[in-house]
């Protein structure tokens, strides 16, 4: 039978066998954490405590800033020190709340649900807002939006992205083996809110291990079944995700739930868990920190505001000087110019590499071979694309559907000339969005 997938897509070293193999370890942060009020796509959260102010873990130091907004939690207890702008992974400056650690870890009382079955779908809504979470698999799209579309009942398919096809990347792995129950529960209470939805646990066949568990938990479940998706670059990007499980399609202007879908990560459905079941707020994540620059691997359960420097720390710094660092994955990570800087609810990875490939790279004249065309999930000529991008010819661009890269990195990778193809084409991509937003 042939394997789900899409057309197109790389085969990239995975480096995965750096950290999965280990359990999650634990980061206590240092004595001062930085809660950066923009954390999402939307509005910026609006600062409801004051400098003096003491704080409990999961107290909500934020409030949302709109319905495309989400709130946010401490997740030590202590003393705001400070709300000021800070500097934040991107290199921006972002306003932000700034806590003075007491390293007393006392937390906020929350009230977890007594029965799933007696919770409306508006009361699963109000706690999933409430919660501040957001699309944690790097795009921080508030998770109550996401979930309140115009007619819930035309969903057909809630899909878990378990796919984690970015080289190196390893916490939703992790995350599958040692909390199998909590992912499965959290696909639960989002079927709850699509009366006519059947669930997905969409897994790349390069984890054997977590297809047979997550099989034996849903077995007996009518509404669930586990995907198991051929390993390949991008399988887990939203589109070809949505295709290789469903067989529909989206572009660029479409929503997943114009084609009856919704898609969440997977430490996204587990946060939906904790925040409906335990009553607890959006306040760690699971960061992976690897690279063959860093002494020890592994995977760590990190509370949102520890800076980056102390998440290295714990992964026993670097054992060698890297050329590179990178906030993600090789992918479609970005440059790091400064570990000073707070994690936050999109943090995935931290990656330090001894090399820097890219940097080596002389890039030379198109050659006209088309493998960035045989490689694009989006179906465009990113050569030609690039072109358009470099010369600012806007309306060839848009002409020849610009618009439908999903900066994946493909192309890029595969150039035998070594062109920045996926570069140039997202700067383009960024100019136009902007247009569009005015």
């Amino acid at each position: 039978m042939a394997k789900l997938t899409f057309v197109g897509g790389i085969h990239p070293y995975d480096g995965k066998d750096l950290s999965k193999d280990k359990p999650i370890g634990d980061v206590l942060p240092g004595k001062e954490l930085v809660y950066p009020l923009s954390q999402h796509i939307g509005a910026p959260a609006k600062a409801v405590v004051a400098k003096g102010d003491r704080v409990l873990a999961g107290q909500k130091i934020a409030e949302s800033g709109g319905f495309v907004s989400a709130p946010v939690y401490a997740s030590v207890s202590g003393t705001v020190k400070a709300i000021e702008p800070r500097r934040v992974v991107t290199g921006d400056m972002v306003m932000s709340v700034v806590v003075e650690n007491d390293g007393l870890y006392e937390e906020a009382e929350f009230t977890p649900c007594r029965d799933l079955a007696k919770l409306g779908r508006q009361e699963i809504i109000d706690a999933i807002r409430e919660a501040g979470i957001v699309g944690m698999g790097g795009a921080g799209f508030p998770t109550h939006v996401k979930l309140s579309p115009k007619e819930p009942e035309k969903i057909q398919y809630v899909i878990a992205n378990c796919a984690e096809c970015e080289p190196y990347l390893t916490s939703d792995y992790r995350r599958m083996l040692e909390e199998p129950e909590k992912l499965v529960e959290g696909l639960r209470i989002i079927l709850k809110l699509f009366p006519n939805a059947h669930g997905f646990l969409a897994v790349e066949d390069n984890k054997p291990d977590c297809i047979s568990l997550l099989k034996s938990i849903v077995k007996d479940d009518p509404l669930i079944s586990v995907k198991s998706l051929k390993t390949k670059y991008p399988q887990g990007g939203e589109r070809q995700l949505i295709f290789a499980t469903t067989g529909r399609r989206i572009n660029s202007t479409m929503l997943p739930a114009d084609v009856g879908c919704v898609v969440n990560n997977v430490d996204t459905v587990v946060a939906v868990y904790r925040a409906v079941m335990e009553g607890r707020p959006l306040m760690e994540r699971i960061v992976t920190v690897t690279g063959d620059a860093v002494a020890n691997p592994q995977n760590f359960r990190v509370r949102t505001g520890t800076s980056y420097s102390e998440v290295l720390e714990a992964a026993g710094g670097f054992r060698e000087k890297p050329e590179k660092i990178i906030c993600g994955g090789p992918m479609m990570g970005f440059g790091m110019f400064d570990l000073n800087v707070p994690t936050t609810k999109t943090s995935t990875a931290l990656l330090a590499l001894s090399k820097d490939d890219v940097a080596a790279m002389e890039p030379g004249p198109c050659i006209n071979c088309g493998r960035c065309v045989e490689v694009c999930p989006g179906r465009v000529i990113p050569s030609r694309l690039a072109d358009y991008a470099e010369h600012f010819d806007e309306e060839a661009f848009l002409k020849n559907n610009g618009m439908e890269c999903c900066e994946c990195g493909c192309c890029s990778f595969i150039c035998p000339a070594k062109r920045p193809l996926t570069q140039q084409i997202k700067s383009m991509r960024k100019i136009q969005l902007a247009k569009r937003k005015k």
